[in-house]
């Protein structure tokens, strides 16, 4: 039995990594500081041997014996991590700094979980690994990118300098169930108006080009990354298949069966107008890609959403709003 320490454990993607892992017989160890994580995201293995939660802020040293470690400790939507600024890039370069600490001590395997925010406004699209970016240092996102861009690097010299065995994964627009519907990431902002029939607020023209990688895929691609003994480079893990924010939306509003109108509104600064990954180092060294289709996956969280809003308004056709096909129908066609 293999134990593994997995910070940001009671996150949207940190619950997920959790729950796969003690199925496939390992002991977690998830310590979350639940600013943006919740109980209800591992309420479902609470009560496992193979599960120990521990309350802890990584920007604090932690002592856990532990043969690898998942570090997610992290706020990673906008409306998140611009609301504290200073306490992400401390969770961030503090967080990795003290979670390197540990698994040199004890001799674990680290994977970081990075982002694809790291290459800012690309001027090179899709995205490799070598492409070393175009990111604004002092504006509005920098807590978080350049946070991220200094963990990589504390990354890459721990492993030069004292050989720590370490991994990065560049995580790209992940989405799924256990998303907050106040998270401000496009996919569970769009599922929310969508189910209360509000309109589904574009930010710029809608052009904008970006991928979606459902929770299951990611957690694939994760695990595979940790197993394997020749990544030392950062590796992307995303979805190749591109989609213009005007069409989410309208996919949204479809299979929703929503009256939502669309409305559009000024861009954010520093808003990226490209974000694709090159995944061949991927399918490579991990062969791995996603398999869930985009209308797939949007089905599933969909489902999830109806679910919470039916039990934060009173069940109303299960929070769908009137008017909408139901039930909700099974979708497992290509989004291609």
């Amino acid at each position: 039995m293999t134990r593994i320490l997995v910070t940001g454990g009671a996150g949207f993607i940190g619950s997920f990594l959790c729950e796969r892992l003690i199925e496939a017989g390992n002991e977690v160890v998830c310590a979350d500081n639940f600013q943006t994580g919740s109980e209800a995201n591992i309420q479902a293995i609470m009560g496992s041997r193979s599960f120990e939660l521990i309350k802890h802020d990584v920007r604090v040293p932690l002592h856990v014996d532990v043969d690898e470690i998942y570090n997610f400790a992290c706020p990673a939507s906008p409306a998140q991590y611009q609301q504290h600024p200073t306490g992400t890039t401390k969770t961030a370069v503090l967080g990795a700094i003290n979670m390197l600490d540990l698994a040199r001590k004890v001799g674990a395997e680290i994977l970081q979980a990075s982002t694809s925010e790291v290459y800012g406004s690309s001027t090179i699209h899709p995205q490799p690994e070598e492409y070393w970016g175009n990111v604004n240092p002092i504006g509005a996102r920098a807590c978080y990118d350049e946070g991220k861009r200094c963990a990589e690097a504390l990354f890459s010299d721990y492993r030069r300098q004292f050989g720590v065995a370490t991994k990065v994964a560049r995580i790209f627009n992940t989405y799924g169930p256990r998303m907050q519907p106040n998270d401000g990431r496009v996919v569970p902002s769009f599922i929310v108006q969508a189910l209360t029939n509000k309109p589904i607020t574009i930010f710029g023209d809608g052009t904008q080009i970006r991928s979606f990688c459902f929770v299951d895929d990611l957690v694939d691609g994760l695990i595979k990354l940790m197993k394997i003994q020749s990544a030392v480079a950062p590796i992307n893990l995303g979805s190749p298949h591109e989609c213009t924010i005007r069409v989410l939306a309208e996919t949204v509003v479809e299979l929703v069966g929503s009256r939502s109108p669309v409305e559009f509104r000024p861009l954010p600064s520093d808003d990226p107008p490209k974000r694709t990954p090159d995944i061949s180092k991927a399918r490579r060294l991990l062969d791995w890609s996603p398999a869930v289709s985009l209308t797939e996956g949007l089905g599933k969280t969909i489902r999830y959403f109806e679910n919470v809003l039916s039990q934060r308004c009173g069940d109303n056709a299960q929070g769908r709003p009137s008017g909408a096909k139901k039930p909700f129908p099974d979708l497992s066609f290509s989004d291609d």
